[in-house]
């Protein structure tokens, strides 16, 4: 599971504070100079903490000579200075079971409600560390009793936020999504509350919701409710853009990793726009040799190939693999080779593919993924030129790596499964591409962040069921990926539309024309969102509509629909003077229906379209019935 990390600190905020509760005031109000916003904090540990936090140094004052005062110093004073110590002690600590020692001492000089900060600086450290999650978890619920209860009058608290914050936090970790997502959205009320009434400034504020903020993007994206993450990414984005410079360096990954989230949900056009954002600022900054740069362009290839645009996706691919050879990358560069390979593949250039891979397939390790990479790029090609012996032996070769690498590289490996079965199909070994499927939802169905993969397989399996005419084997594969599809990206995502298309298909066949209808209707609602009523796909979904209505003798309504099919393609002009004439014939023949000819003149059976080989909206499978 990839989790994004956090390039903001708010520990210091901690440290600015004492650790008992007898201040009234919540934060300072001067700053230091340890910002939370500096951008030399470390990026790669703990969201909320500094590489090495900036305690206070000083260290246990020498009580000695109190002894010998101790009858002229008030029990309360010395309790006091005790209480003092410790809290020096504690916050010039430098690692977690320092810390803990420390804070075993204060548990019996204070109560518990005057440990809240404590416990949410030792639960921080602790989940840094990354060896003691439950132990983490356990002061984390301590430091938000402690906060919390200290709430006489209602009103919100940053240090509650940020202890919510850190229960998000570690429950993710321990894979406790539900748990994570409960204690950050109530997180995310409070700092809607603390901005809204000006309990807080924003420069103290901002951190913490960026952290929340973050973390609510990395739950989603784990349950699988992608669509909803790009929502947190984008509030993430405006933090930054609020914070930095306009063309911060910080921003150009900030916006590359936007980008990235969009092309997770096939949307290539919106990452496009947050891409060549970043790209323009990493040139400007870091020059059109640096290694964020490469990685942007790199990043274009992908989006410009799911695009389509081919010859744009190779232009960038050459300009990141240099970038790579001059910075002596050899492990990207050969993933670049094979990206471009790939490339050549979808612009028809077989030969040079085969070239480049052959080039590129003697850098790489017997058994490596890289290796099972190059031959299923291979294959590709050699299944273009109907080379299909070759091919075969190819895939052979990348099964056996791929099969010693499902352990460690489980979604890799599912994915690669994915493309070989549709080599398999375009082969016309159907079985064989199922049962691939098959071992690719084994793989997925173990990770709850991969829950559209999964969905995507499913409808996959559901379709090829379908082709091979087991469709009441397909429906239940249709049904789950339709509610996993429907949960990563939205009810309105054309993947979806597909889907529901696809089952009415096969409730038509099962002669369940009421069920096919409203699929079908579902559907037609779907891609005449996501896809516009005249894209060739809605025109069809429609088309099923009108036929589903036929088969159930609901003439009225079947012409209807039928006419919406007619003025659709009339928009696609003299390119679709065919379809229209066969549209045309369809409606004079449910005219002729609705007056009592026979229901049956010039049906034709159900047929299915050769699976696609990425999902697009051009290329998702579609199940259509036959033309009358």
């Amino acid at each position: 599971m990839r989790k994004l990390s956090n390039s903001f600190s708010f520990f210091s905020l901690l440290t600015r504070r004492r650790l008992t509760s007898f201040s009234s005031s919540l934060l300072p109000n001067t700053r230091t100079s340890n910002s939370p916003f500096n951008n030399n904090q470390c990026t790669k540990t703990h969201q909320f903490l500094a590489e090495k936090p900036h305690f206070i140094a000083t260290r246990f004052r020498n009580t000695s000579t109190l002894v010998e005062r101790a009858s002229q110093v008030p029990s309360r004073q010395r309790k006091s200075m005790q209480k003092s110590n410790l809290e020096e002690a504690f916050e010039s600590a430098e690692s977690a079971s320092e810390m803990l020692r420390i804070f075993n001492e204060m548990e019996r000089v204070f109560e518990e409600r005057e440990l809240g900060l404590a416990s949410l600086k030792l639960g921080l450290k602790l989940e840094q560390e990354g060896e003691d999650p439950e132990n983490a978890l356990s002061f984390a619920h301590r430091a938000l009793k402690a906060l919390d209860s200290d709430d006489i009058d209602n009103k919100p608290k940053l240090t509650v936020a940020m202890a919510l914050q850190l229960l998000g936090s570690v429950n993710f970790g321990l894979k406790r999504f539900n748990d994570s997502l409960g204690y950050l959205n109530r997180a995310n009320r409070i700092l809607g509350r603390v901005q809204v009434e000006g309990f807080a400034s924003v420069d103290d504020v901002r951190p913490v919701l960026h952290a929340v903020q973050l973390e609510l993007a990395n739950v989603k994206n784990a349950m699988g409710r992608r669509e909803e993450a790009l929502e947190n990414l984008r509030k993430c984005l405006e933090i930054k853009e609020e914070t930095f410079e306009e063309d911060a360096v910080e921003l150009g990954k900030a916006n590359r990793e936007m980008a990235e989230a969009y092309v997770a949900v096939l949307n290539f056009k919106d990452a496009l726009q947050y891409c060549t954002k970043a790209l323009e600022i990493h040139e400007k900054q870091l020059g059109r040799n640096s290694v964020e740069v490469a990685r942007d362009r790199k990043l274009l290839g992908i989006i410009y190939s799911g695009l389509d645009e081919h010859e744009k996706a190779l232009e960038q691919n050459v300009w990141a693999k240099r970038v790579l050879k001059n910075w002596n990358l050899n492990d990207d560069l050969l993933r670049a080779e094979i990206d471009a390979a790939n490339m050549m593949i979808a612009l028809g250039r077989y030969d040079e593919a085969v070239g480049t891979l052959t080039n590129v397939v003697h850098q790489t390790d017997k058994d490596s993924e890289t290796r099972g990479l190059v031959l299923l790029s291979m294959a590709k090609a050699l299944c273009n030129q109907e080379k299909f012996a070759d091919c075969k032996k190819c895939l052979e070769i990348c099964l056996g790596i791929l099969d010693k690498r499902e352990r460690i590289s489980p979604v890799e490996v599912a994915e690669a499964y994915s493309e070989i079965s549709m080599l398999y199909e375009t082969m016309n070994q159907f079985e064989t591409a199922i049962s691939l499927l098959e071992r690719a939802l084994g793989l997925l169905e173990k990770l709850p962040q991969e829950q559209h993969s999964e969905g995507s397989i499913s409808a996959r399996i559901g379709w090829l069921f379908l082709l091979t005419g087991k469709v009441q084997q397909a429906i239940p594969y249709l049904e789950s990926a339709a509610e996993r599809l429907k949960d990563s990206f939205g009810p309105k995502h054309f993947g979806v539309g597909y889907i529901y298309n696809n089952l009415g298909a096969a409730y038509l066949e099962l002669d369940r024309p009421q069920s096919a209808a409203q699929m079908f209707a579902v559907a037609k609602d779907i891609m005449d969102v996501a896809l516009g009523p005249h894209h060739v796909d809605a025109i069809e979904a429609c088309q099923n509509l009108s036929k589903a209505y036929g088969e159930m003798g609901s003439y009225g309504i079947a012409i209807e629909f039928q006419q919406q099919v007619i003025d659709a393609w009339e928009n696609h002009g003299a390119s679709a003077e065919e379809e229209l004439r066969e549209a045309g014939r369809l409606l004079q023949q449910l005219k002729r229906k609705a007056q009592g000819a026979s229901a049956g003149e010039g049906e034709s059976p159900t047929k299915a379209l050769p699976l696609p080989h990425r999902s697009s909206p051009s290329e998702m499978p579609l199940h259509r019935p036959g033309k009358a």
